[in-house]
């Protein structure tokens, strides 16, 4: 262990200045608590942007991480690996898909599903097949290619040319989508809800829509569910509970309960297109990465688990219902299960950032989504007691913006 001191005015001199980080560094957690190098102590309800899904240091990850860690670390994919396949197994007997690819990171798993795609149109039905629909506002990851498929111009704009024939409609609006769709449509791109564009949940009608017209346009329906996905909002996955089935599905964040990972699932007849050689990636089905995701993925998959996290969103409804009877400062809380967002009303548009500082001064770790949504992400297996606590602290923060 290097003793080398470090603040927060050493990142302002060695690192990128892309982020602007807050003050406080953490050092250490443990459930939903983390501590800072002050030995202060934070209830999280960020959960590293819906990241660590069991919470910090879960006996179950540390335990993978150390006897993997024993065993081997890394093989190029000139060879397969155990964890990986043991992984690969369980995410299809879980889920619709027949295939896994898996990578590092949600960015990459939607940058193979677009990849993909593209090559399977373009093998299928030709080279003119190649437009992806996508949605304003929605968020696919910072490569070039999915921050130009994300509905965020901002994110996009300032760095040259951008990849071609991808368009994008506001969510939920049927008539757009179909009106901007044709038989040269590849691909349309969602989430099964809105994350970063504003915890924002899709209409039933809409979903199905999305489905029958992606079927009527022999186009395939990929499912950014790098959020959503396991366990986030009580299903499994989220398509799970909106009854229909992408062609793609995307993962990552939870799925590693805080070691980097990403997947893309598939069928085999799409999965095809990706012949050897027509993509990779070097650390893609690490062994240490998915031996850590088997244990993440086995304690999520269970009934008693999910069952958890719809009734932690029922704690988590009723709490910020009884603040808001208080201070009338939310218009409503959107989203589903863990993936939670508080909608500012009038009287505090674009606030949401006063919030999230006033919670941090309260040792509450809180996220945003926009500038008119507080957003909670945590542990799906947060105690009451944490809840209650930090909903608690949550309150203090919300009176300090109100009251100025």
């Amino acid at each position: 262990m290097s003793n080398m001191a470090v603040t927060r005015e050493s990142f302002d001199k060695v690192m990128v200045p892309n982020y602007a980080p807050a003050e406080v560094i953490p050092v250490r957690g443990q459930g939903a608590r983390v501590w800072d190098q002050q030995d202060r102590e934070y209830i999280d309800f960020a959960g590293g942007i819906a990241v660590s899904c069991l919470g910090h240091c879960h006996p179950a990850l540390v335990g993978a991480l150390k006897e993997q860690g024993e065993k081997l670390w890394h093989v190029s994919n000139v060879m397969t690996n155990e964890p990986a396949l043991r992984l690969a197994n369980k995410m299809v007997a879980a889920t619709f898909a027949e295939k896994v690819y898996f990578c590092n990171s949600g960015a990459e798993a939607n940058e193979a599903a677009f990849k993909l795609a593209r090559r399977y149109a373009l093998e299928h039905f030709g080279e003119q097949k190649s437009q992806i629909i996508a949605f304003n506002q929605g968020f696919h990851g910072r490569t070039f290619f999915t921050v130009t498929v994300g509905g965020q111009a901002a994110y996009s704009d300032g760095f040259g040319p951008k990849p071609a024939d991808v368009d994008h409609v506001d969510y939920n609006d049927i008539a757009a989508l179909k009106a901007i769709m044709s038989d040269n449509t590849c691909a349309v791109v969602m989430e099964p809800l809105q994350g970063e564009g504003g915890v924002i949940s899709p209409d039933p009608a809409f979903v199905k829509a999305v489905r029958e017209l992606c079927d009527q346009h022999n186009a395939l329906l990929i499912f950014d569910e790098v959020q959503t996905g396991v366990g986030r909002t009580g299903d499994l996955f989220a398509y799970m509970g909106l009854g229909i089935t992408p062609d793609i599905l995307t993962s990552a964040k939870s799925l590693g309960g805080g070691f980097p990972i990403g997947a893309m699932l598939t069928s085999t007849a799409i999965a095809d297109s990706f012949k050897p050689g027509t993509h990779g990636s070097t650390y893609g089905g690490n062994p240490l990465a998915c031996a850590v995701a088997e244990a993440a993925f086995d304690a999520v998959n269970t009934d008693e688990l999910l069952g958890g996290v719809k009734e932690r969103e029922s704690w988590y409804r009723e709490g910020i219902a009884a603040i808001n009877a208080k201070y009338s400062c939310f218009q409503e809380v959107r989203g589903k299960g863990l993936l939670l967002g508080c909608v500012l009303n009038e009287k505090y548009q674009g606030q949401a950032k006063a919030f999230l500082e006033a919670a941090m001064n309260e040792q509450l770790m809180v996220l945003v989504a926009g500038a008119n949504v507080v957003r909670f992400a945590p542990s799906l297996v947060i105690s009451k007691e944490d809840v209650s606590e930090g909903l608690a602290r949550f309150e203090r923060a919300v009176a300090k913006v109100v009251n100025g």
